[in-house]
């Protein structure tokens, strides 16, 4: 992976293409996702049985999809490298959006059903922060063009280690934020995470002339950009859901109520 070796000058690439509009936008899509998932999450709290599973799997979709999948494509689309096409393979794309909502789940239920201690939140962290790695890496690998791109060891292990601890700081904070401020606030801090570790892998990545010449695939404009609209209006109607859902407190008072009601029937 590492590139050290190669005397070619690298092909400069561009990573800001637009200027802030693709990496503000991008950060804005990972808070809106880490949000949305961190309020499933607190709904995921207050139930037990298939309605737990149900606000875990949304959590799961939310994080991976929105916070993480979208992130990653809306700044890809400011990535262009001066007089090449870049061209994205449909199945290895579709691929990286469902393995970043598995791995999120797969974290998301560990904890979820579990007694809340540090070894499933960190146990649950790790894989989630290795499939994040993997899917960014998976993602970089759907697209096609003419030229060869290699990777600083150095760099990836840096990402992979920021999307380890963005993992772990995600399941830490949906077991214990409650409130929209504080909810807001690991957002914030959770897009920082995400963002950052797609930049830092993006760094990591070295452009050589020629060497492929096998290109195939759908353009961003043709491809990626209906696909991200899809799955932002996925993220709206999720952001309707969960706005009209009753919140934590009030599962627990109205479960609370009918024990009431029970006992003194």
């Amino acid at each position: 992976m590492s590139c050290g070796g190669n005397s070619v000058t690298p092909v400069q690439v561009h990573n800001f293409s637009y200027g802030l509009l693709n990496p503000g936008l991008a950060y804005v899509m990972s808070c809106l996702g880490g949000f949305l998932g961190l309020r499933c999450i607190t709904r995921a709290r207050a139930h037990s049985g298939f309605a737990k599973a149900g606000w875990l799997l949304v959590a799961s979709v939310a994080v991976g999809a929105t916070g993480i999948w979208v992130m990653h494509f809306i700044a890809m689309l400011g990535f262009t490298i001066p007089g090449q096409p870049i061209a994205y393979s449909v199945p290895v794309t579709m691929i990286s959006m469902l393995l970043a909502v598995l791995v999120v789940g797969i974290g998301l239920f560990i904890v979820g059903y579990s007694d809340g201690g540090m070894l499933p939140i960190l146990a649950g962290g790790v894989i989630i922060g290795i499939g994040v790695a993997t899917m960014h890496y998976v993602g970089m690998a759907a697209m096609s063009m003419d030229d060869t791109v290699k990777y600083n060891t150095g760099l990836v292990a840096v990402s992979v280690l920021i999307a380890i601890v963005a993992g772990t700081a995600a399941l830490w904070a949906g077991l214990r934020v409650r409130g929209i401020g504080s909810t807001v606030i690991a957002s914030l801090v959770m897009g920082i995470a995400v963002t950052g570790m797609h930049y830092t892998g993006m760094a990591a990545m070295r452009v050589y002339p020629g060497g492929n010449g096998n290109m195939s695939g759908e353009s961003a404009e043709s491809f990626l950009l209906p696909l991200l609209l899809g799955v932002s209006v996925l993220t709206f109607l999720m952001t309707l859901v969960i706005a009209l859902s009753p919140t934590e407190e009030e599962i627990r008072e109205d479960a609370s109520l009918r024990e009431r009601l029970r006992a003194s029937s």
